[in-house]
């Protein structure tokens, strides 16, 4: 039997490691549109605030490794074209022009999330970079290394594009960041996200929220962002206005879309077609708070569901929970992190919230080195169901973010989670951890 998969990064080479570890007889093959497989991209702005690092020490295992010491059939620079169902095979050519054509028994669809490059003028410019997959850092990279480059333009304020601002702030690097939507971080409690706009711009970070972007124009030595009322000048641009799932294949072959056009899947991974299993950024997921399908693009869930897809092909019958939307990401001085719900999608999904903010410090009182953390809980009013939260501060969040996770997949109510046992010492929190605070005030409000 062959399982063929298209896409050789989180979610392709999870399945196909996997795959041939719990069958190594299956013939398992896998096409990559690049020339990279199973690597950090979540590192890209790390490597890129350090000249000298190679942006390959972000690849974790080399296609040559795979092929060599697994068995497992990879080919890069394969752009796979398009799917044929009813024969079971995938059609389309190679880096240089040769036409393929592979025929399967077990098919996954693995092509990850595109960058989002608005069709505007000048967007097609070479100092005009985005940041998705291995490639684009290393053009950044040789695009900084080769031109004096003292001001970048971000385009966007989301996870990537703050990330990106911490690292070219880190290179000396002058950055304005400009975006249509008026609200800085518009999903997170607005007090908080004031919070971390005031700590990027003490950091020398000019942020332009609400200017609608019209062109990037060359000016001969650099670039200018046009907006409708506002024109920023820099030597590089950034476009991180967010991804789309890369579902055009999958549109094409007939199968199913879902929400923000991903591929639709079960909860065992599983498309429209019985013989064709989706995963990662591609494809769509059960939210488990609101038990409706939602695309939130996330690393874990990708190497997860790469795994579930394996173990299904091979005979198992997996099904996966779903997602949470959990997500951490440090910017500046700030780790800022989110589980589950807001009051406002918690209202859209039919629940009746309450929602509470409160202050804390992140060690015990008067211990060297202690500040403050924020936190935000959102609450059921009708079933004292615990639905999302929201935490910011300087040290401490990006592991106590995943307590109320785990209490969002097991569905607790405010009140269990405001009794659960969590370990003290001064060094890491106060008695009273900044968590069970919240909870004790939102069962208040419940």
């Amino acid at each position: 039997m062959r399982f063929l998969i298209v896409g050789g990064d989180a979610a392709g080479m999870s399945a196909a490691s996997r795959a041939k570890r719990n069958n190594p007889d299956l013939d398992v093959m896998v096409l990559e549109k690049s020339g990279d497989v199973s690597y950090s991209a979540c590192g890209m702005p790390y490597n890129i605030a350090d000249p000298d690092r190679d942006m390959n020490d972000l690849i974790v295992r080399p296609a040559a490794v795979f092929r060599e010491k697994q068995g497992i059939q990879v080919l890069t620079e394969h752009d796979v074209q398009s799917i044929d169902p009813k024969n079971k095979l995938i059609s389309g050519a190679s880096l240089k022009s040769e036409r393929f054509e592979y025929g399967y028994d077990q098919l996954l669809i693995a092509t990850g999330a595109g960058a989002i490059r608005p069709g505007l003028s000048g967007f097609e410019l070479p100092g005009v970079m985005v940041l998705k997959g291995l490639e684009d850092g290393r053009k950044i990279k040789r695009f900084l290394a080769t031109n004096e480059v003292k001001k970048v333009i971000i385009i966007g304020m989301g996870y990537i594009a703050l990330e990106m601002a911490e690292a070219l702030r880190a290179r000396k690097i002058q950055v304005d960041m400009v975006k249509p939507r008026p609200v800085f971080l518009p999903w997170m409690e607005q007090g908080m996200a004031e919070a971390v706009k005031v700590g990027m711009e003490q950091k020398g970070v000019r942020l332009y929220p609400g200017h609608e972007i019209q062109s990037i124009d060359s000016t001969g030595n650099g670039y200018q962002v046009v907006c409708s009322d506002l024109s920023l000048k820099g030597d590089m641009v950034l476009v991180a206005v967010g991804v789309k799932p890369n579902s055009r294949i999958a549109a094409a072959a007939g199968l199913q879309l879902s929400v923000d056009d991903a591929i639709a899947v079960d909860h065992g991974l599983r498309t429209s077609d019985p013989n064709i299993f989706a995963a990662g950024d591609c494809a769509d997921a059960y939210h488990i708070v609101t038990q409706k399908k939602v695309w939130i693009p996330l690393a874990l869930r990708a190497s997860r569901a790469g795994w579930a897809v394996a173990d299904n092909v091979c005979g198992k019958n997996i099904r996966l929970q779903g997602v949470a939307g959990t997500a951490v990401f440090r910017v500046f001085d700030f780790e800022v992190a989110r589980t589950g719900l807001n009051a406002a999608e918690a209202a859209a999904a039919g629940f009746d919230p309450a929602a509470v903010t409160i202050e804390a410090r992140s060690r015990a009182h008067a211990h060297p080195g202690s500040s403050a953390i924020r936190v935000y809980l959102v609450g059921d009013k009708r079933s004292g169901r615990l639905l999302g939260a929201h935490m910011i501060g300087r040290e401490g969040v990006a592991h106590r973010i995943n307590a109320l996770a785990v209490a969002l997949h097991n569905r607790m109510t405010v009140e269990n989670f405001s009794q659960s046992d969590l370990a003290y010492a001064p060094p890491f929190g106060p008695t009273w951890d900044p968590m069970l605070t919240a909870a004790n005030q939102l069962v208040k409000k419940l």
